[in-house]
């Protein structure tokens, strides 16, 4: 499946790690995100090739009392950047989080992806803060094994 290919590209590029991903990811993704209401996949085409993704997921500002829209990943294939593809993709999320009512969309990026934080920036993606007092807001994860 497409999404899954690209998802993989990605996850082999530096920036998503440098390592596949793994057989049971590849095996089980796309049926359990089809399963999910609130997932979102775009990607994007060049001469009918797949170039790139987005998988976002909608969720619940507590603050504005409003739906969102995170992008978790957002990525173009290394031989497809510089086409703008990122801001295509970016345009069709915020159309779909115009369309659902939606106040804002989010997303995380490393601090040394400077390509990618140029490209947001550009977009209109600004760090989150609250007051500039409190500093910036900070993607923590804590894995969970099973």
């Amino acid at each position: 499946m497409i999404l899954v290919e690209l998802l993989d590209a990605y996850a082999q590029d530096p920036m998503g790690g440098g390592e596949p991903l793994p057989h049971q990811t590849v095996k089980t993704l796309a049926a359990k995100l089809a399963e999910l209401p609130n997932a979102l996949s775009l990607a994007v085409f060049v001469d009918g090739k797949p170039a790139g993704l987005a998988n976002c997921f909608f969720g619940f500002s507590t603050f504005a009392a409003a739906p969102l829209i995170n992008i978790h990943d957002l990525a173009v294939l290394s031989k497809y950047r510089g086409l703008g593809l990122s801001q295509r993709l970016l345009q069709e999320v915020e159309k779909v989080a115009l369309e659902k009512g939606c106040c804002k969309v989010t997303l995380e990026v490393l601090s040394a992806n400077n390509v990618a934080k140029k490209a947001y920036l550009k977009f209109g993606f600004a760090p989150y803060s609250l007051d500039p007092e409190a500093g910036e807001a900070l993607f923590w994860q804590k894995s969970i094994q099973q």
